[in-house]
């Protein structure tokens, strides 16, 4: 399954993208704007959650709009997941130690599409097909 490592590589292997330091952990942007972080759960995610809250590592990836974030869900709840924090907020919390590095380079490299400037984007998808 994916860690750490896979992030940073396939993020950082985005053209423009950067790794900084977001509220003490580690995100990914591109021009400044953030697409995939590590989002640790705090004591109220683990209220709210209950026994449902995983204990390995959570990453935190913008998607296009609500009803994306929850046909991921549907799709696979066992890997995707949100907390009412991110209520009405286009993101959606990945269980990272249950994604394949596959699905993992599709989720981060879609984050980075919409967070992308549009001619970077553009360059991206003609190289890239």
């Amino acid at each position: 399954m994916a860690t750490w490592d896979d992030v940073r590589r396939l993020a950082l292997a985005l053209p423009e993208t950067s790794e900084s330091v977001s509220y003490g952990a580690p995100a990914w942007k591109v021009r400044n704007k953030g697409f995939v972080w590590d989002r640790p759960l705090r004591k109220a995610d683990h209220d709210q959650l209950g026994a449902a809250a995983p204990d390995g590592p959570v990453l935190g990836v913008q998607v296009a709009d609500e009803g994306v974030k929850a046909a991921l869900i549907a799709d696979d709840p066992d890997v995707f997941f949100t907390i009412p924090h991110f209520d009405g907020y286009p993101a959606v919390l990945v269980r990272l130690d249950r994604i394949g590095v596959e699905e993992l380079a599709e989720v981060v490299t879609e984050a980075w599409l919409l967070r992308a400037p549009k001619r970077v984007a553009k360059a991206f998808l003609d190289a890239h097909g």
